[in-house]
């Protein structure tokens, strides 16, 4: 019997099982891929883009500038090239460039690479290599297995000692690769041809190679192209800063967001905002279709009778719940002003987690102790809660969950608060003074594990309700590529 391919389709789906079998078998998704595009998409939001190569000549840069050469647009490293340096330094960045290989060419990009520092000690050093070429690598006396004298943390875009890259998705010899690498507070990530290939927090890993990187505590230097004296060609180099904003806004005039910043309160209305879906957050991620669409019209119908605005101020009565951003926000910095009412509470929660405190350090309620003759009295002599003054991470257990400074105003005044999230740490000015320093934030939902959970990657921000009022204003973000 003659077998066509729509004769082996129709037996195929006669058989028992054979749609299952064929969805079990069905190729799934490349996780690096899915996590390149997710982060493409934010990528593709970045407007502050600026060439650090003009496609003529080596403006901006310096070292080996003449071994390094422009030819038909593009920047070659030619053979025995060393090192080409930005005349400028650079400290959070998101850093995109394209560049095609030679068999077994080696070259590297430095980041944050200190005047006169070595790439790979003194900042950090990407690798850009041809791991995949004759020079390291060869077959096994038998011919089966294929060996390097490589370790993984030298191969392609590993941050070089440090964190090993994924393999398989450099592309072949004479075709042009795009490379992005992500450098932000202490997250570096790198993204090669679509693909993710490292993302890591430098503070909470060791070494690869078992050393002492001090480049990886390094927060600002110089880019580098680091040749190894192979011929590797690069173009359309270009690069965003994302370096902390002041602690205190560049504008004079409520609800108008400084250059690069978006408003999240708009002045007039409760545009971008919504109910508390459900207190506790892990409850709320159960919610889908129809039971979260029902949940969620409960919780605005609450928002609206207890949130409003009343000249230019997003005001708060005191008998409701807390408002909740309609967005999800990852990394970010984040500008509030906020105002209570003696002994009001209240706090920022940051990916839906508790929270950054707001509380009057000055409110003289005491259940054992004596009281305090006046309020700067009650400050000076007790030293824990609310007397220790705002910004806290107060559910903190494991790290530390106190300001350190008192930086309050008085109740009744306005006071501002400058917030920076990048991964699980928050950095948080208050009134100009730096009371958090890249702190952890625990994830107060995981009760089990002691908070030790990793934080959703990306959540609703909220202003937290205690049962008092509440005022806030000027609220702007800028969200950080991650």
């Amino acid at each position: 019997m003659k077998f066509t391919i729509f004769t082996l389709t129709i037996l195929a789906l006669a058989l028992p099982g054979a749609v299952a079998f064929s969805q079990n078998n069905a190729k799934k998704p490349d996780p690096n891929v899915v996590a390149g595009t997710e982060t493409q998409a934010r990528l593709d939001q970045i407007n502050n883009w600026v060439d650090l190569f003009n496609g003529k000549d080596l403006t901006g840069w310096t070292g080996d500038t003449e071994k390094y050469v422009v030819e038909d647009g593009n920047l070659i490293c030619t053979a025995g090239a060393k090192n080409l340096i930005t005349e400028k330094e650079y400290a959070d960045f998101v850093f995109e460039f394209e560049f095609k290989l030679t068999e077994s060419g080696n070259n590297g990009i430095g980041i944050r690479v200190p005047e006169g520092g070595r790439p790979s000690a003194d900042g950090m050093e990407i690798q850009i290599l041809d791991h995949r070429g004759k020079k390291y690598n060869s077959m096994s006396e038998d011919g089966k297995r294929k060996l390097t004298w490589l370790k993984p943390w030298q191969m392609h875009g590993s941050i070089y000692g440090v964190v090993p890259a994924k393999t398989g998705y450099l592309k072949p010899l004479d075709q042009w690769n795009r490379e992005t690498i992500i450098c932000i507070d202490d997250h570096v990530k790198v993204i090669l041809n679509g693909a993710v290939i490292v993302d890591a927090f430098l503070d909470d890993i060791r070494a690869a190679d078992g050393s002492f990187h001090k480049g990886t505590q390094s927060r600002k230097g110089h880019i580098m192209l680091a040749g190894h004296s192979d011929h590797v060609e690069f173009r359309k180099l270009r690069i965003a800063e994302f370096n902390p904003a002041p602690p205190k806004p560049a504008s004079n005039t409520d609800n108008t967001p400084p250059a690069g910043f978006a408003a999240l309160f708009n002045g007039k209305d409760l545009t971008g905002w919504k109910g508390l879906a459900h207190k506790n957050a892990l409850e709320r991620y159960k919610l889908h279709g129809d039971a979260l669409a029902a949940a969620q019209a409960a919780a605005d119908e609450i928002m609206n009778a207890h949130w409003s605005v009343k000249d230019g101020v997003l005001t708060y009565d005191g008998k409701g719940q807390s408002l909740c951003t309609a967005k999800d926000y990852g990394d970010f910095e984040m500008y509030v002003d906020w105002k209570i009412p003696p002994g009001a509470d209240s706090g920022i929660y940051l990916r839906g987690t508790p929270q950054i405190q707001i509380w009057d350090p000055w409110d003289p309620r005491t259940k054992d102790k004596p009281q305090p003759a006046n309020p700067e009295e009650w400050v000076a002599a007790y030293r824990n809660g609310r007397n220790l003054g705002s910004g806290g991470l107060w559910n903190n257990r494991r790290h530390s969950n106190r300001p350190l400074t008192l930086a309050d105003k008085k109740p009744g005044e306005w006071n501002t608060f400058y917030i920076r999230m990048v991964g699980d740490k928050v950095t948080i000015f208050l009134n100009e003074k730096l009371i958090v320093d890249r702190t952890k934030l625990e994830n107060f939902w995981d009760r089990e594990g002691n908070r030790t959970a990793p934080l959703p990657r990306a959540d609703q921000i909220e202003l937290q309700h205690h049962g008092s009022a509440l005022y806030f204003k000027n609220l702007y973000i800028r969200e950080l590529p991650y």
